[in-house]
């Protein structure tokens, strides 16, 4: 049967560090990669740019919950993108608007190195907080949240594919 347990997982050694360092967004494109069991294999070569937007501190998370429904007989994985980006300017809040208003996806490099492609079914949903804080130590920026739900967990991209991508990032 398809949905049957294939394998094993043995205790990680304590190597791994949290957090992302990078996003990177473009705009949706379907098929933009191709996923072989969880692995982002290539890349479509309609992909031709990509923004990158560097990550700094610990308010920058990925979150999936991927549920298998046994009533309906449905799976689906919701991915909840969060960053924080200090500063505000005339240039950022107009770019921000352009992304509540799309259906952009995105790539997220973590701390250990992986690239994770988020969006990729229907593209995401964007919420952007503008915030000035109230104190002087507060956040003065942006706090973007981007929402998908997919079928399956974010999959990681394999080293030649991080490489095409990464060749598109203006």
């Amino acid at each position: 049967m398809a949905c049957d347990l294939t394998r094993s997982r043995t205790r990680n050694c304590k190597n791994s560090i949290g957090g992302n360092s990078k996003l990177f967004l473009y705009n949706s494109l379907e098929d933009a990669f191709t996923v072989v069991a969880s692995e982002a294999t290539s890349m479509n070569v309609a992909l031709t740019e990509a923004y990158a937007y560097e990550l700094e501190g610990d308010l920058n998370t990925l979150e999936e919950v991927i549920i298998g429904e046994r009533q309906n007989g449905t799976r689906f994985n919701t991915q909840t993108l969060t960053i924080s980006l200090k500063g505000m300017s005339a240039a950022d809040a107009a770019e921000f608007n352009l992304l509540a208003s799309s259906f952009s996806q995105g790539v997220i490099k973590d701390r250990n190195g992986n690239f994770l492609c988020l969006g990729l079914d229907d593209g995401m949903d964007w919420q952007i907080t503008a915030t000035t804080g109230g104190a002087k130590g507060d956040l003065s920026g942006y706090t973007i949240v981007g929402t998908a739900t997919t079928a399956e967990l974010a999959p990681t991209m394999d080293s030649a594919t991080e490489t095409a991508f990464l060749a598109v990032v203006v």
